[in-house]
């Protein structure tokens, strides 16, 4: 059997709890950067690694190997029995999901059985965050409870990938009013993606709409707002990489809105968080009160060159986020 799980933390349980089979840990950042219908074609690969060095400090050599080690193994997956993919209901992960059934779809299963343990919620737990929260035993528990995968799911992931994967931003759009019902939190996780488009108010999509209330109210400290932010948008799935790039891109000028007083140096993959880092105190500036009170549109004065998915955001964006309405809407 080979149990196909996100992160480290929650494969390490696996192997040290009575749970039968390998474990193939699927290191990915689908919510960050370009990503394509089929990413093993070598450019697009390189364009995606440049991407992830550059904002999040993401080696790309080792970004390459660690890809093409996994997919070595998943190539071989007519081995096993059955297949188990682990999974939980945020964004993050659902993308994962999404594309590893999409992979699945391309192949003949033979006699390997494909499963699916997708969970939202935990009893006792009141704020789900993910399975790294639970213990080994409490993993265990789970083991088992998995449900087969039929055409209906593979055809939903497929869809789904597909549609997060195209440059067209309608199809995006028309992802939402599709029935997704066959993976059961992949609605709202695609609700949160778009969430992150800038806002019609003032050019700040969710992210950065929810650090700016945060430090508002008196939120000013760089663990403090991952926290209260990692709280708030629990849909998103976001780690720590992501949300150091986007509050770099929020406090780099011309056009700041953060002012990050201390020395400091930001993290990244090769550089971890540092006491004079945490001890950094966030405030908006001027532009960045503005931009708050929807006086002035960020994206406006800015500019953008941003991936999400297919979608390269730059230019003039036609498509903005309605907070109001929570939804896409057209930009005459």
């Amino acid at each position: 059997m080979l149990h196909i799980v996100n992160g480290d933390h929650v494969g390490d349980k696996l192997r040290q709890g009575n749970i039968r089979g390998d474990i193939l840990v699927w290191r990915e950042v689908y919510p960050v950067g370009p990503v394509f219908v089929e990413m093993g074609e070598p450019g697009q690969r390189s364009a995606r690694a440049e991407y992830l060095e550059r904002t999040m400090g993401i080696p790309r050599d080792d970004y390459v190997t660690k890809c093409k080690s996994q997919e070595q193994i998943l190539e071989n997956f007519h081995k096993y029995d059955e297949v188990v993919l682990w999974f939980e209901h945020d964004l993050f992960d659902q993308l994962m999901l999404s594309y590893l059934l999409h992979w699945f779809s391309k192949r003949a299963q033979g006699r390997t059985k494909l499963n699916l343990l997708c969970v939202g919620d935990y009893p006792g737990i009141d704020l789900f965050r993910g399975l790294g929260q639970l213990t080994t035993k409490q993993l265990e528990a789970l083991s088992g409870t998995w449900q087969r995968i039929g055409q209906k799911e593979l055809e939903t992931g497929s869809a789904i990938w597909e549609a997060y994967a195209s440059p067209d931003i309608e199809r995006h759009v028309e992802i939402l009013h599709q029935d997704t019902s066959a993976l059961t939190f992949a609605h709202a996780a695609l609700d949160m993606h778009v969430s992150r488009l800038p806002s019609i108010m003032n050019g700040l999509g969710i992210v950065e709409q929810t650090i700016v209330d945060l430090i508002q109210h008196g939120v000013n400290t760089p663990r403090e707002l991952f926290q209260e932010v990692g709280s708030r948008l629990s849909l998103l799935g976001m780690g720590d990489l992501e949300f150091w790039y986007r509050l770099r891109g929020m406090s780099e000028r011309p056009s700041a809105l953060l002012e990050i007083r201390g020395p400091h140096t930001f993290p990244d993959y090769r550089k971890q968080t540092t006491p004079s880092f945490e001890n950094c105190e966030i405030s908006l500036t001027e532009l960045g009160l503005e931009v708050a009170a929807g006086v002035k549109d960020w994206v406006k004065l800015k500019g953008m060159n941003e991936w999400y998915g297919g979608l390269r955001l730059h230019g003039e964006l036609t498509w903005r986020w309605d907070p109001a309405r929570k939804q896409l809407v057209h930009m005459a």
